[in-house]
């Protein structure tokens, strides 16, 4: 199995507050999210779900607001701003 290397910043807590760029791929990156047409997506019934579930994020993590999210055949592409929460110590 290809073990990919990792390019999350070593020091770095990806919980922190701020916006955060997010990719999703399928896996072998296979297009079961959806197809293009005429420069267009037309997402297929998982296209459908990936899309709803970003935007059922805020509900699981109050922290979370949703900026744009992209669904492509193969992938999504999402922005998300973390809020500043306490953390406990």
């Amino acid at each position: 199995m290809h073990k990919r290397r990792s390019i999350r910043l070593a020091d770095y807590d990806y919980s922190d507050a701020g916006a955060y760029f997010i990719t999703i791929c399928t896996h072998q990156h296979r297009c079961l999210l959806g197809a293009i047409d005429d420069d267009n997506v037309t997402l297929s019934n998982y296209g459908q779900i990936a899309k709803t579930v970003w935007g059922a994020i805020p509900q699981h993590f109050a922290y979370v607001r949703l900026d744009h999210c992209v669904v492509m055949p193969n992938h999504v592409h999402g922005i998300l701003f973390i809020e500043d929460i306490q953390k406990p110590i």
